[in-house]
């Protein structure tokens, strides 16, 4: 039987993280020098955790291959050859990021090896694909959320492509009249393969609309330009849906799915995947055939996602990816979430309040403090979180 045991993550920085939250989260000096950008709780091979055992700190993708049956359980062992399939991350965006997406399986092991067989290193800026994996993904809010998610419904695209006025946008909104969705993605193709002549007009063209409009997607077309300007992203605010989170709300993004999460902080699951296509707003590598190859072209509209509360203390997220499931635990005083005896690995982050987990039956236990993470391997078996505070468990699905 593995025992549950601390997990120390691991910080990611980037220019478009915050100097506050993760900090504050891990009881670090705040506002820090760099900006925080992720806290990574997984094993994926660029940034594993660390395991707390008896004879010193292990990183787990070694833990986990010491006892892949006792820590993964003997159903997920089998299913993802004796890998951890999911990552567990706190995101914190105070500009925003890339405008991506992520590829699916199939993508993800051909990208992988035509890298390889190029002789990209696995940490090259210029590289893409860092696993063979897919990387579907779910976004919770902790605080307000902006994000750009999946293209909008086509009277919005119209709408906007009209409002932009220069020749290309309004020959992808006659295209789009005639052929409907048929016609997405010739459209999308054209904008971002524009001359740099002909993205200049249309850049100009955005900028004079978003200062003569109101509107909080002109708001972002503003934003987006003084931070990257002359970039062909200034155009996602126009053409994919802009979602605002209030905290417990979450996002769902699927392969091929493209977006943008512009500003907030929030606790994200995926696949154990570091795949991205990016198609603008970075300084990062930039790669617009890839990210045109693996994007799926449908268009509506995006609704936040509300958990279901399962019992007095757990609201879990639907989510219809195979390598993760999400919940949230609201742990009250005198009210303790009881896990079950039989469980698969879980991945548990502590966001509020403080606590103790143990094993059922067993005292004490481990303290539970805000930042605070652990791993409850499969052989774990029953435990209880009770206190007062709101813990994120991952997992995978049955």
């Amino acid at each position: 039987m593995q025992p549950i045991s601390p997990l120390r993550g691991v910080v990611r920085y980037n220019a478009w993280g915050s100097r506050t939250f993760i900090p504050e989260l891990l009881g670090l000096v705040a506002p820090a020098r760099e900006p925080h950008a992720e806290l990574w709780l997984g094993a994926h091979p660029t940034g594993p955790s660390r395991v707390a055992t008896e004879a010193g700190e292990v990183f787990l993708d070694a833990f986990i291959a010491r006892d892949p049956i006792g820590v993964l359980g003997a159903d997920v062992a089998r299913r993802f050859e004796g890998a951890l399939p999911f990552l567990l991350k706190v995101l914190a965006a105070e500009q925003p990021l890339a405008l991506q997406a992520h590829p699916s399986a199939a993508q993800a092991r051909a990208g992988f090896e035509r890298e390889n067989a190029a002789g990209l290193a696995l940490d090259a800026p210029r590289r893409s694909y860092r696993d063979p994996n897919p990387k579907p993904e779910m976004i919770c809010a902790l605080t307000p959320f902006s994000a750009l998610c999946g293209f909008r419904p086509l009277p919005e695209l119209l709408l906007h492509l009209t409002e932009l006025g220069a020749p290309e946008p309004l020959e992808c909104a006659a295209r789009l009249r005639a052929r409907g969705e048929a016609a997405l993605e010739d459209c999308i193709r054209t904008l971002w393969t524009l001359s740099p002549s002909a993205r200049a007009r249309v850049l100009a063209r955005a900028l004079a609309c978003a200062q003569e409009r109101e509107g909080a997607h002109w708001d972002w077309v503003r934003r987006l330009a003084d931070a990257h300007p002359g970039d062909i992203g200034l155009l996602a605010p126009l053409l994919l849906n802009l979602v605002e989170l209030a905290p417990g709300e979450a996002l769902f993004l699927d392969a091929g799915c493209p977006h943008s999460y512009l500003q907030g902080v929030g606790v994200e699951v995926m696949a154990n995947s570091d795949n991205v296509l990016r198609g603008g707003l970075t300084r990062k590598h930039v790669d617009v055939p890839g990210l045109l190859d693996t994007l799926v072209f449908s268009a509506g509209p995006i609704a936040p996602l509300q958990p279901l509360r399962v019992s007095g203390s757990e609201l879990r997220y639907a989510a219809p990816a195979p390598e993760f499931a999400l919940s949230m635990l609201q742990i009250a005083s005198g009210a303790p979430y009881l896990a079950p005896s039989r469980h698969g690995v879980e991945i548990l982050l502590c966001t509020e309040g403080e606590g103790r987990i143990a094993p059922e039956g067993a005292e004490p236990g481990l303290a539970v403090r805000r930042g605070g993470a652990w791993l409850a391997p499969a052989s774990a078996g029953a435990y209880r979180i009770e206190g007062a505070c709101s813990v994120w468990k991952a997992g995978v699905p049955a």
